[in-house]
């Protein structure tokens, strides 16, 4: 993506699936969906467009419908079509043609002056959406053994796999012995905390796994029946969800469904009885000792789909793991190891595998909310009828550590403020961390790259799946954000701020993009961390530790977040993308959110209010914007804003 003058992308036609643009679904099979595209005017104040044409794919044929103009503004005018879902996953783009014979099409990665494949069209589904919460909701992610201990968890024996560890002992980085560390935190003590999330402004408790295991992470279950004794057990469990829901936060519960243990009941069957109905549910190339595990982990054999009574104990029918905890208490799933759950090989049964699922919970608890964990591009799964969303780590994290890379701190580079010297140029001191996997060191790259990959990503999945995904700095499996940003690498809390700056302006994308805002614990006050396991550090509950400016600002901004409609539910459309700076519109017909984040000191930006569609009506969050000569005015000093504009022409009329 290439920079643009400040006017240039106020001037593309615009569309998305938001409802400023596309009636609300969810839309039976065969019904007409209202669209309306924006086309703004020339600079030279003529029509942006003298026809604009629907391209829809029905039956695997391209179908051409006329759209109609209709209401005009100062802003441009708004032009009018039906889509009728013939199919059960319709993509769609449109031709916007003239004046003068320009040629242009519109699709999900935005304009283009010549043909397009169809690969980057919308995206609508019949029928199937996300359950209506999730949209307004902003996660808060616990590790059970770091986040807090409760009364009752010193009575508990030390199970035997485990190193007991004092609370404010270092985390091993790497290596031997870190899946043994054992701090004692527990589900009870998860709930007498919860007024800390609650705080924060968080809506849902999402857990990673709380079957009993053999590990710290319990990625590794022995059973899907019970709760960690360790944990507290089921009781504990129950608790928590009944504590959680007394204060309005739902809980996300975490499920394996690409392998187990090894000590899991099921395996231990299987390699006793190569007979054994269980024998079936794993993947043996010589019975018993050679099988097929995770990423060769031999701790994890992994899950064979093909097997009918695995699907029925694991997720198929009210007998099942996922209906039972349903049952229980949860709200939903978090799937882990989605992206090669049921895929082997000749085999690909993924998406069966997600469709099965949801049907569940569909039938055990319809508001069900269904997130599956993959690691880069899951937009060929997220064809509405599975997954409600994903972990959006391709299309949200990687962009904006590319572009809010700090590097490793250089204290003597540094002023006292915790601001780096040069701010803007992009030399860094390398992190020595590789990349999300990429045996590389984190780089540095404009927002025109940043920008550029998300709309890519986001363009191969449908609207409704992008708002039901995560937007995540970092989680339990990566470095922490704040050591990206600058913060340092020794796992403690950035106390200096040398790394708070940059971790803010990421702070305010992920409270104001489309998706679901995800927090690790810990991120909210400043901790740091190399390797996931690293990031794993047992929660500092002193405050008198914490980094308080950093505090604030994470409660500034997710209570932005859940107090504004349009951060929560609008459309994006992006305003204007330099190197070091981004801006873009958050959409939704009662009310407009201009949202700008700047990297390095640039020169303000002057946007025309007619393009903006809005008068200025206040400050949300940061800064404040000035108007001068029909122009808003943006500061260019490095910081994230976001401002209220009037919602004049977003009503469909």
């Amino acid at each position: 993506m290439s920079p643009e003058s400040p006017t240039d992308l106020l001037r593309h036609p615009h569309h998305d699936g938001s409802a400023c643009y596309a009636a609300p679904g969810p839309h039976r099979l065969g019904a007409a969906v209202p669209l309306r595209v924006l086309v703004p005017d020339t600079a030279d104040g003529e029509r942006g467009a003298d026809h604009v044409v629907l391209r829809a794919v029905r039956d695997g044929e391209p179908h051409l419908t006329p759209a109609v103009a209709g209401a005009r503004g100062p802003h441009g005018t708004w032009w009018h079509v039906d889509l009728v879902l013939v199919n059960a996953l319709t993509s769609y783009r449109f031709f916007v043609g003239g004046p003068h014979g320009r040629y242009r099409w519109l699709n999900a990665e935005g304009v283009h002056e010549r043909d397009t494949s169809d690969g980057a069209d919308f995206l609508i589904r019949a029928d199937e959406q996300p359950p209506s919460w999730v949209a307004d909701q902003v996660a808060y992610q616990v590790f059970p053994d770091r986040f807090a201990r409760s009364a009752g968890s010193a009575d508990r024996s030390t199970p035997e796999w485990a190193d007991p560890m004092p609370w404010d002992a270092p985390v091993l980085v790497r290596g031997p012995g870190v899946e043994r560390q054992w701090y004692g935190g527990d589900l009870d003590g998860v709930a007498e905390r919860l007024d800390h999330v609650a705080d924060l402004g968080a809506t849902v408790l999402y857990l990673t796994p709380v079957f009993e295991g053999r590990s710290n992470h319990r990625y590794d279950a022995v059973t899907f029946d019970t709760v960690d004794p360790v944990l507290g057990g089921d009781e504990a469990l129950v608790r928590l969800i009944d504590a959680a829901h007394e204060r309005g936060i739902r809980v996300l519960g975490d499920l394996t469904t690409n392998h187990t243990g090894r000590e899991h009941a099921w395996f231990r069957a299987a390699q006793a009885d190569p007979d054994s109905v269980e024998a079936g549910f794993y993947r043996f190339r010589r019975h018993p000792d050679d099988y097929v595990a995770w990423l060769d982990v031999p701790s994890l054999p992994k899950l064979d789909h093909r097997s009918a009574e695995l699907r029925a104990r694991l997720y198929e029918g009210e007998s099942s793991v996922v209906a039972r905890w349903l049952r229980a208490g949860l709200d939903g799933w978090r799937i882990d190891v989605a992206n090669m759950t049921g895929r082997m090989a000749a085999d690909d049964l993924a998406r069966d595998v997600a469709r099965r699922i949801r049907a569940t919970m569909l039938a055990e608890r319809p508001d069900a909310w269904l997130l599956a964990e993959h690691g880069h591009d899951a937009g060929p799964d997220l064809t509405g009828d599975g997954w409600d969303g994903t972990m959006d780590y391709q299309g949200f994290t990687r962009p904006l550590w590319v572009w809010l890379n700090g590097g490793a701190p250089d204290v003597a580079d540094r002023p006292g403020d915790g601001e780096q010297a040069n701010d803007g140029e992009p030399q860094r001191v390398p992190h020595g961390l590789d990349f999300l996997g990429l045996p590389i060191d984190v780089p540095v790259l404009p927002a025109t790259s940043a920008v550029g990959t998300m709309r890519e990503v986001h363009a191969a999945m449908p609207w409704a799946a992008q708002s039901a995904s995560t937007l995540h700095l970092d989680s339990h499996d990566t470095p922490r954000f704040r050591t990206i940003a600058g913060g340092g690498t020794d796992g403690t809390i950035d106390v200096a701020g040398r790394g708070r700056r940059r971790h803010l302006l990421a702070l305010a994308l992920q409270m104001t993009m489309p998706g679901v805002p995800s927090v690790f614990q810990g991120d909210e006050i400043g901790l740091t961390g190399t390797t996931g396991e690293h990031a794993r550090t047992p929660f500092p509950w002193d405050r008198d530790v914490w980094d308080t400016p950093t505090w604030e600002a994470y409660r500034a901004w997710v209570h932005a977040r859940t107090g504004s409609v349009a951060l929560r539910r609008g459309g994006l459309r992006w305003v204007h993308v330099g190197a070091d700076s981004l801006t873009f519109l958050r959409e939704h017909p009662d009310e407009r959110v201009l949202v700008h984040v700047v990297r390095a000191a640039v020169e303000p930006l002057a946007l025309p209010l007619d393009l903006l569609g809005g008068a200025l009506e206040g400050v949300l969050v940061g800064a404040e914007a000035r108007v001068d000569a029909g122009r808003l005015v943006l500061p260019g000093a490095p910081g994230a804003s976001a401002w209220r504009l009037g919602a004049r022409g977003l009503a469909w009329r």
